[in-house]
């Protein structure tokens, strides 16, 4: 029987203003550490979210973002939940890292299952990036 790898749950409440960001950063290791080792690293005016050495999300404004692909992306979707998006030469540009919902940060045990579904889509991401350098290095080399 077919189910979603990550849950559904209820759609997300407003935006809530979380504590500043030296704070809220602890926070997300200590909800996460049932993934494994969480680090951080500070990105463009964020932070970034790895374990096993992949970043699997991104902290901007005070708001997490879980990284996602074809697999999981629909049940972002089916809750409304939207991409990080950050304007760029008159455009928005839209990241493959989407709006965890609310629920994560009452849930240990759902912020860990969303978590691990993020990580899977960073390491496939990680996985066809590697698999295409491959090809290229081939390509090359036969020429």
């Amino acid at each position: 029987m077919w189910a979603p790898k990550c849950p559904r749950t209820k759609p997300p409440e407003p935006l809530k203003l979380w504590m500043d960001m030296s704070d809220f950063i602890p926070f997300l290791k200590e909800l996460l550490q049932g993934l494994g080792p969480v680090t951080s690293r500070r990105m463009f005016g964020g932070h970034g979210l790895y374990c096993e050495g992949l970043m699997f999300a991104i902290v901007m404004d005070n708001r997490l973002y879980l990284k996602t692909d074809e697999t999981n992306r629909p049940d972002f979707q089916a809750l409304g939940l939207s991409p990080f998006t950050y304007p760029m030469k008159g455009k928005t540009v839209a990241l493959s890292y989407w709006a965890a919902p609310d629920s994560v940060f009452d849930q240990p045990a759902e912020a860990v299952r969303w978590a691990s579904c993020a990580l899977e889509a960073a390491l496939q991401g990680h996985l066809a990036k590697a698999q295409a350098m491959q090809k290229t290095r081939s390509r090359k080399k036969s020429t």
